[in-house]
């Protein structure tokens, strides 16, 4: 069933290099899962494309990303993406009402597919601590052609009415987002440990993760359990959220490792 997707996928990616080469022009996909971003880079990196490509998500570290075609005469710069390329991203900013039950990833993902949606036009989630002034929020990344209609069409999640605003792709705010940390202890720094300890998972059920596919460390896909992870690394688990290991030193008196994440919901 996946070597079936992931055929589609190339298809897909092969159409919009054709489509990019002979017509001199940018052309962009969808936004990718980890998994597919590692199927689309190893088929880019694989062979000599006719066009430049990028995978652009609308920050540096986005685990969401669309593949992106350019024609020569698009170049890229240095630790950056051309206006071209950044018209293809907008930020959807929704603000709950302060007082509103605190919303995570998973209510305004689910609320947003209820209003007929693909996964494929909306990229990374970030939510939004609340303040004195609001419930908190969200910025949503989605593609530019899909903003108006969420903008008209998107006022409710979970139960909380929504204020929603369109702006550009450079207005991203990550300093705001809902982060908690937390401290715990490991036998070791393997993957399904820090995975188990992050999301309050049993050693189980996080190498059941891990098998699936929906697990990735530093916006790539991570398959093996065994995997040691290190104070800096990022980990997602789909539909869980994301939590990034800060701090991994010192010992309990049972001899495990003292660990910190900051979690991120």
């Amino acid at each position: 069933m996946k070597k079936d997707a992931d055929e589609l996928l190339i298809a897909r990616l092969e159409d919009k290099i054709r489509q990019a080469a002979d017509n001199y022009m940018m052309m962009a996909g969808d936004f990718l899962d980890m998994h597919q971003r590692k199927v689309a880079e190893d088929y880019c990196k694989s062979r000599k494309l006719p066009v430049g490509y990028a995978f652009y998500g609308g920050y540096e570290d986005a685990e969401r990303c669309m593949p992106v075609f350019l024609p020569d005469y698009i170049e890229l710069p240095e630790g950056g993406m051309p206006d071209e390329v950044s018209e293809l991203l907008r930020i959807i900013r929704v603000t709950v009402p302060k007082g509103s039950r605190t919303l995570t990833h998973r209510d305004y993902l689910g609320s947003l597919l209820a209003l007929g949606l693909d996964r494929e036009v909306t990229g990374d989630i970030l939510v939004r601590r609340p303040d004195e002034k609001t419930g908190g929020g969200a910025d949503i990344i989605v593609e530019s052609g899909v903003a108006e209609f969420i903008e008209m069409n998107y006022d409710k999640a979970g139960r909380a009415s929504l204020a929603v605003q369109v702006l550009p792709i450079g207005e991203l705010d990550m300093g705001t987002q809902n982060m908690a940390q937390k401290q715990d202890t490991v036998a070791s720094l393997r993957l399904d440990n820090i995975v188990a300890s992050a999301f309050a998972l049993s050693r189980a059920k996080a190498a059941e993760a891990i098998r699936r596919g929906i697990v990735s460390v530093n916006s790539v896909e991570a398959l093996k359990v065994d995997q040691e992870v290190g104070e800096g690394d990022r980990i997602v688990v789909r539909g869980k959220g994301k939590a990034v290991l800060a701090e991994a030193g010192g010992r309990s008196r049972k001899d495990r490792i003292i660990v910190r994440f900051n979690i991120y919901r």
